[in-house]
């Protein structure tokens, strides 16, 4: 397979981003949890998004997926015959979260639904077997990647970079991002860098997860360059997309490929991470890790931060991680189109618009939100502060309002 052979006849035909309405300073974060101020510049993090206690998985896959969906009229939506939520937050060992949001996103009945687990990955895995899976003309799919944050100050150093909401990609007319055809590669063990056995329980092993995020990252850019004939690391790709839990990860990781493919110094490296890695950090360093959705938030920020690079036809690398663990390696290209559709969903604005909160009101927080994903029969949320927070959105918001014999009820506002 040649490397610039013709691109897939489907991929990404929009793409939006829920990134929650409050945020917190991450130094903030990282000061009042008395951490090692040593560290704090090896993140590379600004702030975070914070949850409130009327957001959960649901919520945030629904306030990202609206905008998408209600841009289509009623023909094109019917056509959307896929829907796949990924997430780590699930709130039931059976039931879907996709067929919450499917109810709400008011969707054909005619559509299969489902919820996937993989981490990281499980996003990417069901935007490749998607447009693999849409053979036909005008056919729709629509992946959300949604997550919410249960860690405490337990997690150390992974609480000032991990945020919440939600990625809403659209398979189908790759007006944004045609996939390069059948050009991937893949690289999978089992491992236990990080888990989540309780839905309020996170296990987070720094170095393992390091480790393993980088061997899978050399290990899928191989096996990619054995499928992919003339593929160069240094020269195939005008910018370059990485899972992004945060920018210090991203850039330990563009390092040691550099190093090992393209035997490049210390100034090479900066150069190249400054050309065609950091535009994708844009919105990273502004909300944290989203788990599934960290690719496609990395990704929207790389367009929203250089729009010639979609004018250009620019082919982008992409590398995806989930622990436990999956990856691929794989690639395609910006279509023009794909500035002005970011722009249209104004992701910069609504990110200024969170609310910006003290420690004290984090704190608070914590425990409320840590109860989210944890099974009740019976659950009533103070929604006396959506309005308040919902005034610097822009749209309509879902909310969870209760939940009544496990059954949870959302309101929008």
């Amino acid at each position: 397979m040649n490397h610039r052979s013709a691109t897939s006849p489907r991929g990404i035909e929009d793409l939006n981003l829920y990134c929650g309405l409050a945020q917190i300073p991450a130094r903030v974060l990282f000061e009042r949890r008395g951490l090692d101020s040593r560290r704090f510049g090896n993140l590379m993090m600004t702030a975070r998004s914070v949850q409130l206690p009327w957001e959960d998985p649901v919520t945030n896959a629904v306030n990202a997926a609206r905008p998408v969906v209600e841009v289509l009229g009623q023909d094109a939506r019917d056509r959307i015959e896929l829907l796949v939520v990924s997430t780590e937050s699930g709130v039931d060992h059976s039931k879907s979260v996709a067929s919450y949001v499917h109810r709400q996103l008011e969707l054909s009945p005619h559509c299969r639904t489902l919820e996937v687990k993989q981490a990281c990955y499980g996003a990417t895995g069901m935007l490749q077997l998607a447009a693999a899976q849409l053979t036909g003309p005008d056919r729709k799919a629509l992946v959300i990647a949604t997550d919410v944050n249960p860690m405490d100050e337990h997690a150390r150093y992974a609480e000032p970079t991990t945020g919440h909401g939600a990625a809403a990609i659209l398979v189908g007319d790759p007006v944004l991002l045609a996939l390069d055809e059948g050009a991937y590669g893949l690289y999978s063990f089992e491992t236990m860098d990080t888990a989540r056995p309780r839905p309020d329980l996170d296990l987070y092993h720094a170095d393992r997860s390091l480790l393993a995020y980088l061997e899978c990252l050399s290990g899928s850019y191989r096996h990619y360059a054995s499928r992919v004939d003339s593929a160069d690391f240094g020269r195939s790709f005008d910018h370059l997309v990485l899972h992004s839990p945060f920018g210090g990860m991203v850039k330990a990781a563009h390092r040691k490929l550099m190093r090992e493919l393209c035997r490049a110094g210390p100034a090479a490296i900066a150069e190249d991470f400054a050309r065609r890695v950091a535009g994708s950090l844009t919105y990273v360093t502004r909300v944290g890790n989203m788990f599934s959705g960290s690719l496609y938030l990395a990704l929207a920020g790389l367009i929203d931060s250089t729009p010639a690079a979609a004018e250009d036809g620019a082919r982008v690398g992409f590398f995806a991680y989930g622990s436990g663990c999956a990856s691929e390696f794989f690639s395609g290209v910006l279509r023009p189109a794909a500035a002005e559709i970011l722009a249209g969903h104004r992701i910069s604005a609504r990110l200024d618009a969170r609310r910006v909160l003290s420690f004290e009101q984090y704190e608070e927080l914590v425990p409320v939100n840590r109860a989210c994903l944890v099974p009740t029969p019976r659950r009533e949320l103070d929604l006396s502060g959506v309005a308040e927070f919902a005034a610097a959105a822009e749209g309509p918001q879902l909310a969870l309002k209760s939940i009544e014999d496990y059954h949870r009820k959302y309101e929008w506002w």
